[in-house]
């Protein structure tokens, strides 16, 4: 029943996908769509997907940085093929929650410590939520008198409401006790014990103050390459916008593509680019060329990934709950 359940669940999100991209290239010119991306500067492209394939390298450090933290000394060849193997999964798996899973469940049989794995990947992902958070305050306060819209500033106000709260949850006992009180209903039993095992396994990272501090500049410079490979792959377009509205637009698109909704974001993400560049006057089938094509650098680093981790298979099998140290 339950397997069912996830078939069922990944169908639905796959069929939510292709509805939301069939619905918007009803919307658009589909010849000049492609026009536009086939006319793209193929040179300015490829710096955008560098730029692209960079902030990958940085994601693998600053996770690196946290398992080291944690005591979990292994080759930085298992932790490249772990990540790989997550952002293949990405591509076919509800947003990157799916690729979450599968590099945790990959270093948790490795190492058999899935507890200390589980922490590191979920604060991987909290520190880049944080990055985005603040990007997205400090690009609005920066640009506020470009736009001022309503969707946009609720948008950033329930971004950083959301991780103010999982925050508090997570590192200060008053709120994770009171927390902790309102789930008492059995339903919320899993829910519960999944918040107290994270809270717990934070207490690790809290004498590693520097290590905490790196980590949070490392995703505040992801968080910065992201719009900026956006705005690259707009002048690839010959589009010649401020780089101010990447700056504020971009990590809202981020954050709503996390909702578990969709495969790899596909559809969500550009919906919401069409949107969100539509308040500044972009034509659709602009801002969806600016979407796909930056889907296609997740396309390829994707598969990449998936092509590191199905060559690995051999080797994670001989390696299997045998790591080793630096």
């Amino acid at each position: 029943m339950k397997v069912f359940k996830k078939i069922l669940s990944i169908l639905l999100r796959i069929g939510i996908s292709l509805a939301l991209l069939i619905f918007l290239l009803r919307q658009v010119d589909k010849k000049a769509l492609w026009e536009i991306i086939s006319s793209a500067h193929k040179g300015m492209l490829a710096f955008a997907f560098l730029a692209f394939f960079l902030n990958y390298l940085f994601c693998l450090f600053r996770w690196k940085m946290l398992l080291k933290t944690a005591g979990i000394n292994i080759p930085l060849k298992r932790v490249i093929i772990a990540f790989s193997g997550g952002i293949f999964f990405n591509l076919f798996l509800p947003s990157t929650i799916g690729g979450d899973l599968v590099r945790t469940v990959d270093l948790s049989v490795y190492t058999g410590k899935p507890k200390e794995i589980t922490a590191t990947v979920f604060l991987d992902r909290l520190s880049g939520y944080f990055g985005l958070g603040l990007i997205s305050l400090l690009a609005l306060g920066l640009g506020y008198r470009h736009i001022q819209d309503r969707s946009v500033l609720a948008a950033i106000f329930i971004i950083n409401i959301i991780l103010v709260a999982i925050l508090l949850v997570l590192f200060n006992n008053f709120f994770y006790a009171k927390i902790n009180k309102l789930l008492h209903s059995p339903t919320a039993g899993r829910i519960r014990e999944a918040i107290t095992s994270l809270h717990q396994e934070m207490h690790i990272f809290r004498n590693h103050k520097s290590v905490i501090w790196n980590n949070l500049l490392v995703s505040v410079l992801i968080q910065i390459t992201g719009p900026v490979v956006f705005y690259l792959t707009a002048l690839s377009l010959g589009l010649k916008i401020n780089i101010i509205y990447f700056l504020i637009f971009i990590p809202i698109i981020g954050a709503i593509t996390l909702l578990p909704i969709s495969i790899g974001g596909l559809g969500l993400r550009d919906a919401s680019a069409i949107y969100f560049f539509a308040k500044i006057g972009l034509a659709k089938n602009l801002a969806l060329a600016l979407s796909l094509l930056n889907f296609f650098f997740v396309l390829v680093c994707g598969l990449l990934g998936g092509i590191i981790y199905v060559l690995t298979i051999h080797h994670r099998r001989i390696q299997h709950h045998q790591p080793s140290s630096l």
